[in-house]
């Protein structure tokens, strides 16, 4: 259960834990006069002197606390360790804080490395009120110390206290030494790792995962950092990669990792800021709120970070991390709970999504994020098209789209998100579209959607080079995200850049949603670099992804037996009845995909029947119309001239 305590602000410690020197000392000593050794259980083994715990011979990370409570019960084999040693032992006499609680999370977190519950115990028992027994076998083998090491011991158990959040009593002292740890080099870049849920219950995701999202959001309001994605993010979510591996494969300086406690209307966060490069702990803070001023929090910590990574904010800056405001409960869950589905990108979830991003909006009619959130889901309905339901036809899901955008940036001018939903759709309204992404660009420099949607305009409009740096920009916020990727690629190849297309579209696995798109384009960059047994292959690939086998065979055997033009042709007949199919079934928004068929096929009469079919439809693909190499042949007709001229661009 949270305990009520002042707020935090207004609490010249912010809850910190407070350990004087004397006492540091002490518990120096204590640790460096035990027995050092390297101890085995199971698969692990704990290198006492290094502070380092290794699962079948690699390196596993077990944050500073939860190794020393694992430490404790090595130590006492088969023993029971009361709580109250493992509070004199682990936490000072002098140090404030709700020792029950932490020590829970702690346990929680130790049980989470090992892979070991409370329920079906392997490893280490609990004893209700009493304290904590460890019960797998053991195997000691002794390692030898120098004496240089210890007084090494002693610096690292500094750092500890520090890696702890624990202050120092001596005013000024701890923010001193952490200036001087961070100025060994520049915080420029950081990733907000997925928050832990430490309340032990799984339906409380939604409401952490949402807390993760909102805080990379308000850090990346500031224009001075790089901030990695929440999709990037997310993948590590219950890995077990140290942090220098992580700052690695994200390019970051700098990772926030924390947890969130939730026990009814009341909220604890506890964060800490880590250097990459030296898994070196820089700063770390617990807070408490109740759970209608979260939001405030978030602004409130992303301010804090800010300050310790020692980024300048400008006066925009400063102001828009302080314009977070109370928000009703009810409608914020509804809202958090709608983001987790709408992060799925499926048409299901779309639809679900939109059920509780309109009971936010019943709650609370000017909560701007559910608005926003409305527009996006509709969008994704829009593009997924399932049009044989009367929830999503392409018109009406369009409008309602357009007019829950509408609704979000006048309710709140300064959300990023929602002028990046308005430019969505603002189709064929270029100008007015480019304003939005330009605003949302400004609002949230880490907005990697926004970039992405712009390199998508630009790429449109013909502006290519700026296109391809909208998404390097948007690939380098999100850099696991093989959608971006691809939009890269893709980019690359509308600008006829093809062997750099290429490079994009090989590394993108085939697990991604547009596989058999980037096959199509990467069979049509084989053709035009006469390459025609990849562009072949490339075909077959595509066909294969789409359960199209039979249709694959007949291709491969027509380019055995008559030779490419053959192959191809099949091909494009194959792809376009299948594409008509599930069209007549209600499933996709395919009208420029079959125009595109019988443009390559010569049949111009029914690619500009298809293409003003989805003109009415507003499908987005038309946006790529004037640079669409598919209809080459077809721009020197005036049919096709004054459809380029109808959707806003000049022939």
């Amino acid at each position: 259960m949270i305990m009520a305590r002042p707020d935090p602000l207004r609490t010249p410690t912010c809850h910190r834990y407070m350990l004087n020197f004397d006492a540091l000392r002490e518990s120096s000593m204590q640790i460096l006069h035990r027995p050092r050794g390297v101890i085995r259980f199971g698969p692990f083994e704990v290198d006492l002197r290094a502070g380092e715990l290794r699962k079948h011979g690699l390196k596993t990370r077990l944050q500073q606390q939860p190794f020393r409570v694992l430490a404790l019960l090595l130590e006492h084999p088969g023993e029971i360790v009361t709580r109250e040693e493992l509070r004199q032992a682990i936490w000072p006499a002098d140090t404030f804080v709700d020792f029950d609680e932490g020590l829970d999370a702690t346990i929680y977190k130790l049980r989470n490395t090992l892979g070991d519950s409370s329920e079906n115990p392997r490893f280490v028992e609990t004893l209700p009120r009493r304290g904590y027994r460890f019960i797998a076998p053991v195997e000691v083998r002794p390692k030898t110390i120098r004496v240089r090491n210890l007084l090494a011991l002693a610096g690292v158990l500094t750092a500890v206290a520090l890696a702890l959040g624990f202050g120092l009593n001596f005013s000024g002292t701890r923010d001193r030494l952490l200036r001087r740890t961070s100025n060994n080099r520049r915080i420029r870049s950081l990733v907000v790792l997925p928050l832990q849920n430490l309340s032990g219950d799984p339906s409380q995701e939604y409401f952490v995962d949402g807390m993760t999202e909102a805080l990379t959001t308000d850090l990346g309001k500031i224009g001075a950092l790089r901030v990695i994605s929440r999709t990037s993010a997310m993948q590590y979510k219950g890995t077990r990669k140290a942090l220098p591996e992580i700052g690695r494969e994200l390019n970051v300086d700098a990772v926030v990792e924390g947890a969130v406690l939730r026990s009814g209307e009341r909220v604890r966060i506890t964060t800490q800021l880590v250097e990459t490069s030296s898994d070196r702990h820089l700063w770390a803070e617990t807070y408490e709120r109740d759970l209608r001023d979260v939001l405030v929090l978030q602004d409130e910590l992303a301010l804090t970070i800010a300050k310790q990574v020692q980024v300048k904010l400008s006066v925009d800056e400063q102001t828009r991390l302080a314009t977070a405001h109370s928000v009703d409960t009810e409608a914020l869950e509804a809202y958090l709970q709608g983001r987790e589905e709408w992060n799925n990108w499926t048409e299901e979830s779309s639809k679900k999504s939109i059920k509780y991003f309109e009971q936010a909006v019943r709650k609370n009619p000017a909560y701007a994020p559910a608005w926003a959130g409305i527009s996006d889901a509709y969008m994704l309905l829009h593009i997924f098209g399932d049009y044989s339901q009367a929830f999503s036809p392409p018109q009406e899901a369009f409008q309602k789209a357009k007019t829950a955008a509408l609704k979000a940036v006048e309710l709140d001018p300064s959300l990023s998100e929602a002028h990046v939903s308005l430019a969505s759709v603002l189709l064929f309204q270029w100008d007015a579209a480019e304003k939005e992404l330009q605003r949302a660009i400004a609002l949230n420099p880490n907005n990697a959607m926004a970039h992405q949607w712009y390199g998508y305009l630009l790429s449109a409009l013909g502006r290519f080079d700026e296109a391809i740096a909208e998404m390097r920009r948007a690939l380098e916020l999100d850099p696991l995200s093989s959608n971006k990727q691809n939009s890269l690629g893709a980019t690359f190849y509308r600008a006829a850049r093809y062997d750099e297309a290429l490079e994009y579209f090989r590394e993108v696995p085939d697990a991604d949603a547009n596989s058999a798109y980037r096959h199509y384009r990467m069979a049509a960059i084989y053709e035009r670099k006469g390459m025609q047994k990849e562009a072949v292959a490339e075909m077959l690939t595509a066909l294969r992804i789409t359960h199209q086998n039979e249709l694959a065979a007949t291709v491969q055997g027509k380019f055995t037996s008559s030779g490419y033009s053959a192959a191809k042709k099949t091909f494009l007949w194959g792809d376009l009845q299948e594409n008509q199919r599930q069209v007549k079934d209600g499933l996709l928004p395919l009208a420029v995909t079959i125009a595109g068929d019988y443009a390559l096929l010569g049949e111009t009469k029914k690619a500009l029947e298809w293409l003003e079919k989805a003109f009415r439809e507003r499908e987005h693909d038309l946006m790529y119309l004037k640079v669409d190499d598919r209809f080459e042949a077809l721009r020197p007709d005036p049919r096709f001239q004054d459809l380029v001229y109808r959707i806003g661009l000049r022939p």
